[in-house]
């Protein structure tokens, strides 16, 4: 049988049946799926696991915060953050303390000894963006910035919960629309 008659072969049977009215949306998936076994190798290699990098870079960024203000930024479910930070705890990484503004919450805050952590996650990302990037010139990557920064966008519209960090990223990505 020849590709032009085996129909595994067509563009048309390269999307399951039900995406077909969502080509995009498929691709955005798979792509999200890929991106996240690729960061999750490259953080294997720094000792992390996938999504502490998230939680360490608000962190590093925040300074000490409440865990009930961290769950809210990473967008994870409060259990999940928790085990997150007992290993990151665990690892040195992290400290949980009692707020002593209100002793019923607690306070996390990245220690000095995640420093070299840090730039190991720089680095970490770096190799990942340029892998994920690569073939793509500096006006391409600028515009597929701009494209998932609108994507980003729509979706925070639609989405209650979306934090106002990624709507202000959005809209800066996207110049304000």
């Amino acid at each position: 049988m020849t590709a032009e008659a085996d129909p595994a072969c067509t563009d048309a049977d390269l999307l399951p049946t039900a995406a077909r009215r969502g080509p995009v949306s498929h691709t955005v998936s798979r792509v999200a799926r890929l991106h996240r076994i690729a960061a999750g190798k490259a953080l294997k290699g720094v000792g992390l696991y996938p999504g502490q990098e998230f939680v360490m870079m608000y962190l590093w960024d925040a300074g000490a915060v409440r865990q009930s203000e961290l769950i809210k930024a990473v967008e994870l479910d409060p259990s999940t953050v928790t085990k997150m930070l007992q290993r990151l705890e665990q690892a040195g990484h992290v400290r949980r303390r009692p707020d002593p503004d209100d002793r019923r919450a607690v306070l996390v805050e990245a220690t000095d000894a995640s420093c070299g952590l840090l730039r190991e996650v720089e680095l970490a990302w770096g190799d990942l963006e340029e892998h994920t990037l690569a073939g793509l010139d500096a006006k391409d990557r600028t515009e597929l910035a701009r494209l998932l920064g609108r994507v980003e966008a729509n979706l925070c519209t639609e989405t209650a919960d979306c934090p106002e960090e990624a709507r202000r990223a959005a809209a800066a990505v996207t110049g304000g629309a």
